[in-house]
C-alpha cells in the first residue's frame, strides 16, 4: 500500500519496487564483504564468489535451467543483444548459409533494433504482424519459416505494453521443426507466468532483475547446453561468464537478483492470484465510471497485472497524466517514453493514432492494495471527466 502523501505506484511494467527482503539480502555485500567475486585467492573473494553462484542457482531455478546455463548481464537489453547478435554472428562465422532472422513487430525496441542491425551485416530481418488481440498466429510463423531457412526466431513471452502471453510451447516447437534457434525475451514473464526450459524447447531466454522486485542494472541470459547453443560475445575482456560476457560481476546486484528470483519462484502463484483480484477490482470500478472504456489485448491470455485501456471521447492520455499527480501510470513502454508518435504496439493491433493517444498502461504489482485499486480508479475517472470536459469546450 502506498505510504501517506506518496503517489500510488501502478507502473510495474516499467519497473517494480525493490522488495525489502531483496534489499536486506544485498546490504552485506556492500557493507561487510565488498570483495571482487573473481578474487578467489582470498577468503573474502571466495565468499563473494559463492554468493554469486548461489544467486545463479536461484535464477536458474526460476526458469527450470541448470545454473551453468545462466549468463549474467547488465539487464534484459544486453541479454537480448547478446542472444540475437551473438547467435547470428557465431553461425555466420562458422559458414552457416542461413541469413533469415524472424521476430514480431510488437517486440521490445532492443529486439527490433538488434534484428535491424543485423540487416546491415547481410542478414535478412523478418518482422511478423500480430492479430488484433496482440498474439502471433502460429501459421504466420510457420509460413515465414517455410519461405526460407531461418537461423533464429525471437518471440517475446509477455508484451511489455498490452501484457499478452504468447503461446511459447507452440511457437518454439514450430521454430525447432524448421531447424531454427528459438529466443524469447522473458523480462515481463518471469515471476508472472510459469517458465520451464526443460518443458519448452527454448534455446535462449532473456531476464531482468528489476522486473521481479530486484535491483536495476542486472539481468541474465539463459543459454541452452544440450544441445549446445553457441554465441559470439558482444565485447572482449577477461573471459568471465563462460567467455560470453566479460567484466567484473557486481556481487550485491546479483545477490539481490537471486533473492528476487527465489521469492518469485516461491510466491509467484500467490502473487498472481492477489494481483488478479486487484486488477478486476480496479477495472470494474473504472468501467462503471467510464462508459465505453476498452481493454486492449487478448482478454484471457494476459498477465494478471496488466491493464492497457483506451479512454473514449478523444481524450488525450497526456492530458489525463497531467491531472494524475497522485497516481503513477504511463502511456506505454518506458524505453520509448521519449517518443512523440503513438505506440507501435497499439498501431500493430489496429488502433488508430487517435485511440492510441487516448491509451494508458496500468501495471498492478505485488504491493498494490485494494485501497490503491479503489483510489486509482477514482483518480483515473476524475482525470478523464476533466479532460473530456475541456476537450468538448475547446471544440465548441
Amino acid at each position: 500500500m502506498a505510504a501517506p502523501n506518496r503517489p500510488i505506484y501502478l507502473d510495474n511494467h516499467a519497473t517494480t519496487p525493490l522488495d525489502p527482503r531483496v534489499l536486506a539480502a544485498m546490504r552485506p555485500w556492500w557493507e561487510e564483504n565488498f570483495a571482487n567475486p573473481h578474487s578467489v585467492e582470498h577468503a573474502l573473494g571466495r565468499a563473494a564468489e559463492e554468493a554469486v553462484e548461489e544467486a545463479r542457482r536461484h535464477v536458474a531455478a526460476l526458469v527450470g535451467a541448470e545454473a551453468r546455463e545462466i549468463i549474467f548481464t547488465s539487464g534484459a537489453t544486453e541479454a537480448n543483444n547478446l542472444a540475437i547478435k551473438g547467435a547470428a554472428r557465431f553461425a555466420a562465422g562458422q559458414g552457416d548459409p542461413r541469413r533469415r532472422i524472424v521476430t514480431v513487430c510488437t517486440e521490445h525496441k532492443c529486439v527490433l533494433e538488434s534484428v535491424r542491425d543485423l540487416g546491415a551485416e547481410g542478414f535478412e530481418p523478418v518482422f511478423l504482424p500480430v492479430q488484433a488481440n496482440g498474439l502471433l498466429d502460429p501459421e504466420a510463423l510457420r509460413q515465414a519459416l517455410a519461405e526460407a531457412p531461418a537461423l533464429l526466431v525471437s518471440v517475446m513471452a509477455v508484451n511489455n505494453e498490452i501484457g499478452v502471453v504468447q503461446d511459447l510451447p507452440v511457437l518454439a516447437a514450430i521454430a525447432k521443426e524448421a531447424g531454427a534457434l528459438f529466443h524469447t525475451d522473458a523480462a515481463q514473464a518471469a515471476g508472472r507466468v510459469p517458465l520451464d526450459v526443460r518443458a519448452v524447447p527454448i534455446d535462449l531466454m532473456s531476464l531482468s532483475g528489476h522486473k521481479i522486485y530486484g535491483p536495476k542494472g542486472v539481468g541474465a541470459l539463459y543459454v541452452r547446453r544440450r544441445p549446445r547453443v553457441r554465441l559470439a560475445p558482444l565485447f572482449s575482456g577477461g573471459g568471465q561468464e563462460r567467455g560470453l560476457r566479460s567484466g567484473t560481476l557486481p556481487a550485491p546486484l546479483l545477490v539481490g537478483f537471486g533473492e528476487a528470483a527465489r521469492i518469485a519462484a516461491a510466491e509467484g502463484t500467490l502473487d498472481s492470484g492477489r494481483i488478479a483480484g486487484q486488477r478486476e477490482r480496479l477495472l470494474a470500478a473504472l468501467s462503471a465510471a467510464v462508459p465505453g472504456l476498452r481493454v486492449n489485448g487478448d482478454p484471457e491470455r494476459r498477465v494478471t497485472g496488466n491493464l492497457n485501456v483506451t479512454f473514449p471521447g478523444g481524450v488525450a492520455a497526456q492530458d489525463m497524466l497531467a491531472r494524475l499527480g497522485e497516481l503513477c501510470v504511463s502511456t506505454g513502454s518506458a524505453c520509448s517514453s521519449a517518443a512523440i508518435e503513438p505506440s507501435y504496439v497499439l498501431r500493430a493491433i489496429g488502433l488508430s493514432d487517435r485511440d492510441a493517444a487516448a491509451t494508458l498502461r496500468i501495471g498492478i504489482g505485488r504491493f498494490t492494495s485494494p485501497a490503491d485499486a479503489d483510489r486509482a480508479a477514482a483518480l483515473l475517472a476524475d482525470a478523464w471527466r476533466q479532460a473530456l470536459s475541456e476537450t468538448r469546450d475547446a471544440a465548441e
